[in-house]
């Protein structure tokens, strides 16, 4: 688990059927079998090198996120270690799990902060978002600033701190990102269209998928 408050940026390359990941010393000492979000991904430290580790990658991974893209290339990542239980959650929680990509739409420098539009390639993932929620993007953890009206794309406010300590500077239009949306809200939409609930003796009980008041009630909302 992470929170997409992101302490180092790194660069990453293939290395046989997986990666090698550089520039954690930020976050050092590693250890064997420890997460860490790499733009995003929660990848396993399988071997450990000077300044960086060796992880595998599946097939899944590589299809998913901008991970194979960028090792072709040696390109700059956002790095963050897991979360520990005594760590401040100074962002929000983040799995590590990618949901799918965005495309970097437009860049525009304001006054005090940048504005990035993100097209989202799969267009389901817009019923996770929403103005003023959280997403993850790149690993890093962002407010959504606004959403266009056919949910097509949304726009973030970054700060001179997020651009200058992420990868965010290195964007350009036409750049693909890793979108990573609110666990929160993926968990409730799965519970409310479950069609079967259990009881305190573990029997099964029918449930209605329209949440109302006379439900919640039921259920012992007050």
């Amino acid at each position: 688990m992470f929170t997409g408050l992101i302490q180092a940026i790194g660069k990453v390359s293939r290395r046989n059927q997986g990666l090698l990941v550089e520039g954690c010393d930020p976050f050092s000492p590693l250890n064997l079998g420890d997460s860490i979000a790499v733009d995003g991904v929660c990848l396993t430290v399988k071997a450990l090198v000077a300044g960086g580790f060796l992880a595998d990658v599946s097939e899944e991974t590589f299809s998913r996120t901008t991970l194979g893209w960028k090792a072709e290339r040696r390109g700059f990542v956002n790095l963050e270690p897991a979360l520990r239980f005594s760590d401040r959650l100074g962002g929000h929680i983040v799995s590590g799990h990618v949901d799918g990509l965005g495309e970097v739409i437009a860049i525009d420098f304001l006054t005090k902060s940048w504005r990035v539009e993100i097209g989202l390639k799969d267009l389901s993932l817009a019923r996770y978002m929403c103005e003023k929620g959280s997403i993850s993007l790149d690993g890093i953890s962002l407010t959504i600033a606004g959403i266009t009206g056919n949910g097509s794309s949304f726009w973030i406010a970054v700060i001179p701190h997020t651009w200058d300590n992420t990868s965010l500077k290195y964007l350009s239009t036409g750049a693909f990102v890793n979108l990573e949306t609110d666990l929160i809200a993926k968990y409730a939409e799965n519970l409310l269209n479950k069609n079967l609930s259990f009881g305190k003796s573990g029997q099964k009980i029918e449930v209605s998928n329209n949440l109302s008041k006379e439900w919640l009630l039921d259920q012992g909302w007050t």
